[in-house]
Order: structure tokens, then sequence, then C-alpha cells
């Protein structure tokens, strides 16, 4: 079984081919360097062999570019959530085009200070019902407060998939709420609403084994089933502090409660319907 990576990043210091969005400063990025062969040298001994890229809007805005072009090079490897811009006057036209050049999903994030309301621009009710017609994911990137809104939206659009990252981020700074488990857990309602563990890293404790994290990936298994949970890791974030190896082990080698099949599910087959079936 070959795994597969729900969640990277990758950019490229060839900014004259592949320009940073304005306003933002090359020198704050890290590290410099982290192409496509670059997660290969990082995640091909842990035996991940294909990717999900995941849009970079702080430093790339809506240009797909760079993940387009590595999808053409690796077709095999990689699959895509994009980044559009909702209140764009072309939203559809630019969803439905996106996908015939090999683009699965779509991130969202809430504007800061909007976090309660944030899916109530009708620009949002427009990609939920593309992505309904479409096929592709809607893949939140949110912190437990916006879930609320997130779980009004997906009943609205049941016909919608949703991925959430990161397990809704859900201890953040080190605090597993109960409350913000539960409400979590509580999305499993929504029958398309699937889940990332992923990020160990910025969650809990934040240090491997990350064993601390044991009981919330429990619950959400249980909740959603692991035909609905995936693995990430989150490089190159992830790989900054820790080692490839510290997160897939803990999801493949140390979680007690998970049978094979669930970690055939976690670590593949789950990503694979969702991002590669199509």
């Amino acid at each position: 079984m070959k795994w597969i990576d729900s969640h990277v990043h990758v950019w490229t210091p060839d900014t004259p081919s592949y320009p940073i969005k304005t306003g933002t400063d090359w020198d704050d990025r890290f590290p410099k360097d982290f192409t496509p062969e670059t997660l290969f040298r990082y995640a091909r001994p842990s035996q991940v062999q294909r990717f999900v890229l995941v849009a970079h809007q702080v430093y790339y805005g809506t240009d797909n570019s760079y993940m387009l072009d590595t999808l053409q090079r690796w077709p095999e490897v990689f699959r895509i959530v994009g980044f559009v811009n909702h209140r764009g006057a072309k939203v559809a036209e630019e969803m439905k085009d996106l996908q015939t050049q090999g683009v699965t999903g779509f991130r969202i994030v809430p504007d800061p200070g909007r976090e309660t309301i944030w899916l109530q621009e009708s620009g949002y009710s427009d990609m939920f019902s593309i992505a309904a017609e479409t096929g592709q994911l809607i893949c939140p990137l949110i912190r437990p407060k916006s879930m609320p809104e997130l779980d009004r939206m997906c009943k609205q659009h049941p016909d919608t998939s949703v991925v959430i990252d990161h397990l809704a981020s859900v201890g953040l700074g080190g605090d597993l709420n109960g409350e913000d488990i539960n409400s979590l857990c509580s999305m499993a309602r929504n029958p398309n609403v699937c889940i990332k563990v992923s990020a160990f890293y910025a969650l809990g404790s934040g240090n491997p084994p990350h064993d601390d994290l044991a009981p919330l990936i429990k619950r959400v298994v249980d909740a959603f089933g692991s035909e609905r949970v995936m693995w990430g890791s989150d490089s190159p974030y992830h790989v900054q502090n820790e080692t490839y190896e510290d997160s897939i082990k803990l999801v493949r080698d140390n979680l007690d409660f998970l049978s094979e099949t669930d970690r055939e599910n976690i670590l593949c087959k789950t990503a694979e319907r969702l991002f590669f079936s199509a």
C-alpha cells in the first residue's frame, strides 16, 4: 500500500516565472525552496507516493499556476486544492475551467473578524452550488468558532462534498477543549463532510510522537468513520522542527484503536476516492 499525503504546499524560488502576491515579502518565507523534488526527498522514505497540493493564497493569491505546472509534470502523483476569489464575477467559469486542468477542490478561509458569519456572502453559496454540480470539493481552513456557520452551509447544500483541514484547528495553542471536540464531531451528521487529521505539529503539545492527540483522533474516527478521515502532513511547515516520519508514524504505527482497514482508509483510500478517482 503506497500512502497519500492529503495536504502539502509547494513553492519555488523562481519568482520571475511564478511571481508572489504583491505586498508579500519573499524573505519571510521559510524554507525558501520547497519544490516537488524537495517534497519527494522527505516523503518517499515513508512510502508516501501521491500528494494533494493545497493553495497557499498568502504567497500566490489566486494564482494556481505553480501547482498546475507541477500537476502537468507528474499527473499521476498530484491533485490540487486551488483557490479562487469568491467575490469574483466569474466564479463558476473559473471553477469549471480549473476542473479541466486537474483542480479537484477549492480552499476557503474566513476573513478576520467575520469568522462566525463568514459564509453569508453570496459568492460562497455560489461556490457550494457549483461544487455540487462539478463534484469538486470545498476545503475550509477554519477554527472552532467557524464551525456552526459551516454546519449551516452544509445543511443548505447537502450535495456538496466538504473536507475540513487540520481537525478544524482543535487543539491549536495546546488547548484540546472538550467543547471544541464535540463541535467538530457533530459535523459528522452531515454525510458529505470529511476530515483531515493533519498538522500535528501545530496541535496539542506540538511535539512528537504526538500521543496527546490520540484521544482527539479516536473521537473523530468514531464519529465520522475512517472512510471519511484522511491524513496530511502540512509540509513544509511540518518538517521545520521534526521529521516527515514523525507525522505519518502516529497514524501508521501508534494508534492502537485503529484496525488495518482504518489505517488504509486514513493513509490512502479516503484521499484516493475523493481526490484521485475522478
